[in-house]
């Protein structure tokens, strides 16, 4: 068993939850053991300021890293908002916060400032976290440190199980956290999520230690810790679902304004813009082009269930859009800041298309090497960008210097470097 999995089975371990106090529910013993309830059950939500003033007081006074984890109403809701932040550390046990009520969580922020966050995917929980005033100063990510330790599988369920031998209650992750009041098996649920990440964290960083990967985590997690927020994504529209079939300038022009018009919608009734309109809804249209309302009642999508009122303001939109003159339209394409798809290479450049596929296979494998994925071993991206504009001469001081240019951490330069050089050397780069 890996040296995750001894930690789990140290009988120091801070997990009881449904095993035995002495018992760590170590996986190389029979099943994997349910848990049930959080340890000190289900904690009251807190809705009022005075409530969460306890709290921040609770966890500002308790001691080690924090777990942290928070759930959204993705496909009900617009926007990627928290409906629920839950907490849990030693000292303080665990706080499910609702945001709705208590919307400035900056004061807990504050509290927890210089203190290690844990959260599983982190990237996906701190855009909502920093909107209402969460930002960590450090932090460990368990899924990404199960990437880099080599398991195959990383959710949150399967790591507590393969590392720690617990089996989490599974089947309410993508229901509607905006529910209120949010049913007693969610808000068990959502405890739960955080009842073992500390654990996880601590046998997780043994193995990473054991590999000879902590400090690569290590990096990788102030990496994410310091990344500013994303920048907004410019012509959301274009990455509609079935894009693909439209080719058309005229085409492309009413799946925008069908997709604007609906995100109007989707934002002022606080809805998830596919309720609102099917992407296939805007495909089909764009496509058909529909002269009238009867023409457009027709298509799929918008069929005996949308009411007259909404079908007008639908054919608004296809009118806006067959009206645009020439220069108005949108171009086929997004504007190119990097490189070209990788299978136009071979037409437009032979050499670097070569470069491209010496360097993929180098780097595929030193990840099988290195036991982990290849995309956390070096960004495909930054690969493509250096095999189309290698730097002059492609020797180690010149590749490495272009690796950390593109956003590789200092770990990933000194594994890559090497296998690239060579890659480019060989054909000619």
């Amino acid at each position: 068993m890996t040296d995750a999995q001894e930690t789990a089975a140290d009988s120091s371990l801070r997990t009881t939850g449904g095993a035995p106090p002495d018992d760590g529910g170590t996986s190389d013993i029979g099943a994997p053991i349910p848990l049930l309830e959080p340890r000190e059950g289900i904690p009251p939500v807190i809705a009022d300021a005075a409530s969460l003033a306890r709290v921040v007081d609770a966890f500002a006074a308790g001691s080690g890293p924090v777990a942290v984890d928070a759930e959204r109403a993705s496909g009900y809701r617009y926007g990627q908002r928290a409906y629920l932040v839950q907490l849990r550390r030693e000292g303080a046990g665990t706080a499910l916060i609702d945001p709705v009520a208590c919307p400035d969580l900056s004061g807990l922020g504050e509290a927890l400032s210089g203190v290690e966050w844990v959260l599983h995917a982190a990237t996906q929980d701190l855009p909502c976290l920093r909107e209402i005033g969460m930002v960590p100063t450090s932090l460990f990510d368990t899924e990404l440190a199960g990437r880099l330790a080599g398991f195959p599988r990383v959710g949150l369920g399967a790591m507590v199980e393969n590392v720690l031998g617990f089996v989490l209650e599974k089947g309410h992750s993508a229901v509607d956290w905006s529910t209120r009041p949010l049913p007693e098996p969610w808000l068990r649920y959502a405890a739960l999520d955080v009842e073992l990440l500390v654990d996880l964290r601590d046998a997780l960083e043994k193995e990473l230690d054991r590999q000879g990967k902590l400090e690569w985590a290590l990096q990788e997690f102030h990496a994410i810790a310091s990344a500013p927020p994303s920048e907004p994504r410019k012509e959301p529209w274009r990455r509609t679902s079935g894009m693909h079939k439209v080719r058309r300038r005229r085409q492309l022009a009413v799946v925008r304004e069908l997709w604007e018009t609906r995100d109007r919608i989707a934002q002022r009734r606080d809805v998830s813009p596919g309720k609102v309109l099917p992407d296939a809804a805007i495909v089909e249209a764009a496509l058909s082009l529909p002269p009238n309302v009867h023409a457009l009642a027709a298509l799929n999508g918008f069929g005996h269930r949308t009411g007259r009122r909404q079908l007008e303001q639908w054919q608004a939109a296809v009118d806006r859009a067959r009206a645009l003159s020439e220069s108005a339209l949108p171009q086929p394409g997004q504007p190119v800041t990097g490189p070209p798809p990788p299978r136009a290479w071979a037409d437009k450049d032979p050499v670097a298309a070569a470069r491209l596929s010496a360097a993929r296979a180098a780097v595929t494998a030193l990840a099988e090497r290195l036991n982990m994925p290849q995309e956390n071993l070096i960004s495909p991206d930054t690969v493509r960008r250096l095999c189309w504009e290698p730097p002059k001469g492609a020797d180690t001081e010149s590749v490495a210097a272009a690796l950390a240019g593109h956003g590789a951490r200092p770990w990933q330069v000194e594994q890559v470097t090497p296998v690239l050089v060579e890659a480019l050397t060989v054909q000619g780069g």
